[in-house]
């Protein structure tokens, strides 16, 4: 009867504790010395190879008060800052502040470049693995302020230093001309303004002082037609009064010759010539009536009746005409109406416009040194690294150290197992059928 049997290589093997590695590592010393000092060798060569990277930062803060007091006072522009650190940290996180730098300073930027690469794709590989901006994390209290922290890796070769401070004096350049340039149009739009109120001040006077005009001139034609007017109904009356004095003085001159009266005379007078011719005697008549017109005699009445029949113009026996005279010829000329027309400086009489001039001439003379004007302070420029941020030279070469004795351990073990794997093949006894030769490929032989 026969049987076969399969037997582990360590079915009789002693069991492998830490001992045993240890002392199979100590067997195999200089293979873990040769192979630890190679992966040495190596990491030591790697961390002087690899081309180093270095990183800098810079810090920004906003500035003090007093450093934007005469840009705030111009009540033009009002910028706080607290807002001016948001508007230089959006210029620095933006693509295009970045690509302007990037294009006016080409010198930088010489390691970033690479043939058949353009300036935007060289430009897009810096912005997306070089720089990076920081802020503070809103939910932490411990920020003492508001800050900007802006950060740059570069490899050696490259002045990242004067890339990184470049880069953020050249936005807060950039805002500084943007502030300024905006002040020029709000400025300019405000001078528009004004502009456009002064001349529908102009407008207004100019309708105001043409109605005036008008209503002057009115007046004028309105008072003179009314003068003349009178003028005409005075000489119209004062000629019906001249009629009917004629007449009157035709029927008293009648009269006067029926009575024979020739001179002036009174009825007293007439009733004693009748009686006593004697001249001598001199009388003197009371009398509250009025004596009758036919009583001034022939004589008187027919003189004042030629002179009223030769008379042209009645005027001379009325005042009022005189007055009227007067008034129209004071009429003829209205002074207020010649002034108005005769002005020069038309726009001093303007209504209303002082504080327009007043602002006007204070955003003329409204200058701001803007290269003065400190939008944040740079609490930390960037500095020269004094070490490079990658690679760790010595973490380098102490995992190098390390992976090597891990190797040379592993190997020693690997090399102890197969040699003992072989020893144990060895020792195996072989078949009465001659067929008991141990296989190469670890099947062990059958035993009967």
């Amino acid at each position: 009867m026969s049987s076969s049997l399969r037997v582990s290589p360590f079915s009789h093997a002693e069991e492998i504790d830490f001992i045993q590695l240890v002392k199979i590592t100590l067997q195999r010393k200089k293979l873990v010395a040769a192979i630890t000092v190679s992966a040495g060798l190596i990491a030591v060569a790697c961390a002087f190879l690899i081309t180093p990277t270095y990183e800098v930062s810079s810090v920004l803060r906003p500035a003090a008060i007093n450093e934007l007091d005469a840009l705030n006072r111009s009540e033009v522009y009002k910028l706080p800052p607290g807002e001016a650190l948001t508007k230089v940290g959006a210029s620095l996180e933006s693509y295009e502040t970045r690509l302007g730098f990037f294009r006016a300073n080409p010198g930088f930027f010489k390691e970033f470049e690479a043939p058949g690469r353009t300036l935007e794709q060289s430009f897009e590989e810096f912005n997306r693995n070089s720089i990076s901006l920081i802020l503070p994390d809103p939910r932490k209290a411990d920020s003492l302020s508001a800050y900007i922290k802006l950060e740059m890796t570069y490899p050696k070769g490259v002045d990242g230093v004067s890339i990184l401070n470049g880069l953020v004096n050249y936005a807060i350049d950039t805002e500084r001309e943007q502030i300024a340039s905006d002040m020029r149009v709000i400025i300019k739009n405000r001078l528009t303004e004004i502009a456009g109120k002064l001349d529908a001040a102009r407008a207004n006077y100019e309708v105001d002082k043409e109605a005036k005009i008008a209503s002057l001139s009115e007046l004028d034609n309105l008072r003179r037609a009314q003068l003349q007017d009178e003028r005409k109904a005075l000489r119209a009356q004062l000629k019906t009064l001249r009629t009917d004095r004629v007449a009157q003085l035709d029927e008293a001159i009648g009269i006067a010759k029926s009575l024979g009266i020739r001179k002036p005379s009174t009825p007293s007078l007439l009733g004693d010539s009748e009686r006593s011719p004697s001249n001598s005697v001199m009388r003197t008549e009371i009398n509250n009536q009025q004596i009758p017109l036919y009583f001034m005699g022939v004589e008187a009445l027919e003189a004042e009746r030629n002179a009223l029949m030769k008379r042209k113009s009645d005027d001379f026996t009325e005042g009022r005409i005189a007055q009227i005279a007067k008034e129209l010829q004071l009429l003829e000329a209205n002074r207020e109406i010649e002034v108005l027309k005769s002005r020069e400086k038309e726009d001093l009489f303007l209504a209303g416009v002082q504080p327009l001039r007043a602002e006007e001439a204070r955003l003329r003379n409204l200058s701001i040194d803007m290269a003065g004007v400190k939008l944040v302070t740079i609490d930390r420029p960037a500095q020269e690294p004094l070490t490079p941020f990658k690679p760790k030279r010595l973490l380098v070469v102490v995992i190098g150290i390390i992976l090597g004795f891990i190797v040379g351990c592993a190997l020693a073990f690997i090399w102890a197992f197969i040699r003992n794997r072989q020893s144990f093949y060895r020792t195996l006894p072989i078949s009465s059928s001659g067929a008991g030769a141990t296989s190469l490929d670890g099947e062990p032989p059958r035993i009967s």
